[in-house]
């Protein structure tokens, strides 16, 4: 927790995810051997700092941590979503297609994951194979697939 607390952007300004570790440094302080205990993160606080990455774009970071919320808890769509998409955005297209499938085998009426998974497929030059995806999007979501 202590290493995000000095954590700055390359533009000098403080990290999104530097106060979700400070919030919690006096909680139940607790002191052995004369040093200060830091208790673990609950998996709410890994997912509220996931969240805090992504927004910021520092993608890769995030999907670190989404991925073991993902292994904790892997009935649950919206970490595993939100794997794929950071996996996406720092280019790890084989691991968000992947998460992306089994986000569609748990939940088929993600519209969302379709479109992604769609997009993924282009993004790698498959566009045949994508072509159902986005029209299955298109038809969840009620809008027309673009492209």
């Amino acid at each position: 927790m202590s290493d995000r607390f000095n954590s700055y952007r390359p533009d000098g300004e403080a990290t999104a995810d530097r106060w979700a570790g400070a919030l919690h440094i006096f909680d139940g302080a607790d002191v052995r051997d004369g040093a200060p205990v830091m208790r673990e993160e609950t998996a709410a606080e890994r997912w509220e700092r996931a969240g805090l990455l992504f927004e910021e774009r520092s993608y890769a970071d995030a999907a670190k941590l989404l991925a073991g919320i993902v292994a904790e808890f892997p009935d649950q769509v919206a970490p595993r979503l939100l794997l794929a998409r950071a996996y996406y955005h720092s280019a790890q297209l084989r691991r968000a297609e992947e998460e992306l499938r089994t986000v569609i085998d748990r939940d088929p009426v993600e519209h969302y994951a379709h479109l992604m998974l769609g997009r993924t497929l282009e993004r790698q030059g498959r566009d045949t194979e994508a072509a159902p995806w986005l029209r299955m999007a298109g038809a969840l979501s009620g809008e027309p697939a673009s492209r």
